[in-house]
């Protein structure tokens, strides 16, 4: 039976790739967006190109009823879900802690750590009667800000993904028993325009000079990452987080 994937937040960036990725495997893939309908409907078009199966799907992932309804949906489209990407997160302009407002840490937490917790909540209710086959996966995009901190530029960003990364050792002891793995990838410098959104959009660029490997990583790279984790080729891995960085 044909594979089932929901991505939350694949109408660009990481997410986009990863739907990509994983229709040429041949999943039928889902994705969440928040806003852009033209970006949606592209993602759809150009998965459709290559012959692949894809549903975009309007809503905000801190809403429980949008979280809930894409889950309704997936499920009723497809037939089944066999993996869940949790990779919706937003960044803002690069400040230091004292500076930053409080709707510009709610927004940040919103949608990176509750946003993600409804996500997995709903994937952890869903995937163990829903799965095609004998194991389940939920992958979470977290960030290597987690390990770094991103002092003076993202440390409300950071401090979310360190959420991401306990989420995903914890979940992954709790699911064990349902089949279902629970992993998370830590990007590094990655292409993508999440550095416009956060007021630097040469910030993978320069950055990526410092990296060890010596250049900004590829919404591809992190993609063929999830998709490993995805699939049963990773059959034995639960509670991984596997750094995407370069070496950095």
């Amino acid at each position: 039976m044909q594979k089932t994937v929901l991505i939350s937040g694949g109408s660009r960036g990481i997410g986009k790739a990863t739907a990509a990725h994983l229709a040429r495997q041949g999943w039928q893939v889902a994705f969440t967006f928040r806003n852009n309908r033209a970006a949606a409907d592209e993602t759809v078009r150009r998965i459709g190109q290559d012959n692949g199966n894809a549903l975009a799907i309007k809503g905000n992932t801190a809403c429980e009823a949008d979280v809930i309804r894409a889950f309704d949906q997936t499920i009723e489209t497809f037939g089944g879900l066999d993996a869940v990407v949790v990779n919706a997160g937003i960044v803002a302009p690069s400040m230091p802690l004292a500076e930053m407002s409080l709707d510009r840490l709610q927004s940040v937490f919103d949608t990176n750590v509750l946003g993600a917790l409804l996500f997995a909540r709903e994937s952890a209710r869903r995937l163990p009667e829903v799965k095609t086959g004998e194991d389940g996966s939920i992958v979470f995009v977290s960030s290597i800000a987690a390990r770094l901190g991103s002092p003076f530029e993202y440390v409300d960003y950071a401090a979310s993904k360190g959420a991401i990364d306990t989420l995903t050792v914890g979940l992954s002891k709790e699911l064990a028993p349902d089949g279902i793995r629970v992993n998370a990838v830590r990007p590094g410098v990655i292409e993508t325009d999440i550095h416009a959104s956060g007021g630097q959009p040469d910030r993978a660029k320069r950055v990526g000079q410092s990296v060890p490997i010596a250049r900004p990583g590829t919404a591809e790279e992190v993609a063929n990452a999830i998709a490993w984790l995805c699939s049963h080729e990773a059959s034995y891995c639960t509670g991984a987080i596997l750094d995407v960085t370069g070496g950095r």
